[in-house]
């Protein structure tokens, strides 16, 4: 089958700055996938690139077998972009925006009942003949949602869409999203919020510095690169020098510790009774995305990312 996005060996450079460094990528059709990294790692390049917005320097990408450069077209035809910046035209309503964005893709009067069911999933239903620019903040969000789909692209591009919403709405707008990719639709999520990435997606690639450093199932980067951690709650003690190795953080008498492996669980214990140091409360947590990223791209870049 051929694959959603296939990417060979794409650089850009903006002058001297080398934004992309020879990135390869291929995603299969139905695949939710999501390309995390830090501000200014280059996933706002690549999916300009996939976009047509940029020519890559070298290299090449294609959209459900079209290449982004010599069948641009087709290519576009097979993408809906939801860009991270609200842009709307201010003179039609919610409905007639979404007819005319899917007229620009050659959709008729036959694409109607797509836009109705749009509507319906992201909750634009009774504001379908009011106009852009009285929408709110969060309904303008959702209206840039549907007019990314309102061609029905196979291929689906969420670059942060819920950066800076309400609950109600990224909750909504993943239960569409989700059943969207049960019928079919190949997903791709850039998104600050790394629990997001890892309910969501099957596959993660992680970028730094234009570089593709990490990609795998997210199950598997979770295993690989994130170990467990302790958190032990001792009060203002000293922690007991064979233990200082572990260490993760300390704030208000909260120790974290990094277990590479469970018996290591038991060695703390073990030096904290012989250092006669009580444990007042104790949690073992589970790896997230965020000790995969932390461990990978490092703490100046998880906080730019922030």
């Amino acid at each position: 089958m051929t694959p959603a996005i296939q990417i060979n060996q794409i650089q850009k450079h903006f002058g001297g700055l080398c934004a992309l460094k020879g990135i390869d990528l291929t995603i299969p059709q139905g695949e939710f996938f999501g390309l995390l990294g830090p501000n200014g790692a280059g996933k706002s390049t690549l999916i300009n690139i996939l976009a047509g917005l940029l020519k890559p320097s070298a290299g090449s990408a294609s959209i459900m077998g079209h290449d982004v450069v010599a069948n641009y077209q087709a290519a576009r035809m097979a993408l809906g972009v939801v860009p991270q910046e609200l842009v709307f035209d201010p003179f039609f309503n919610v409905r007639e925006m979404l007819r005319f964005q899917a007229g620009y893709f050659g959709r008729g009067p036959e694409n109607d009942a797509w836009v109705d069911e749009i509507l319906e999933g992201l909750g634009l239903t009774d504001k379908a003949h009011t106009n852009m620019r009285k929408l709110s903040g969060g309904m303008k969000r959702r209206a840039l949602i549907a007019q990314a789909l309102a061609h029905k692209p196979p291929v689906i591009v969420l670059d942060e869409p819920t950066a800076g919403v309400d609950v109600e709405l990224r909750q909504m707008l993943w239960e569409f999203i989700k059943k969207l990719n049960h019928e079919g639709h190949t997903i791709i999520l850039t998104t600050h919020y790394l629990e997001e990435a890892e309910t969501l997606c099957s596959r993660v690639a992680m970028m730094k510095q234009g570089e593709i450093v990490a990609l795998d199932s997210t199950a598997n980067l979770l295993n690989k690169f994130a170990g467990k951690n302790l958190r032990l709650t001792l009060g203002d003690v000293a922690l007991p020098a064979s233990l200082l190795s572990m260490l993760k953080s300390r704030e208000n008498g909260v120790y974290l510790l990094t277990l590479n492996a469970l018996n290591q669980m038991e060695f703390a214990l073990s030096e904290l009774r012989k250092a006669n140091v009580a444990i007042e409360d104790m949690q073992l947590i589970e790896p997230d995305l965020e000790d995969v990223f932390l461990s990978l791209v490092g703490k100046q870049a998880k906080e730019a990312h922030a």
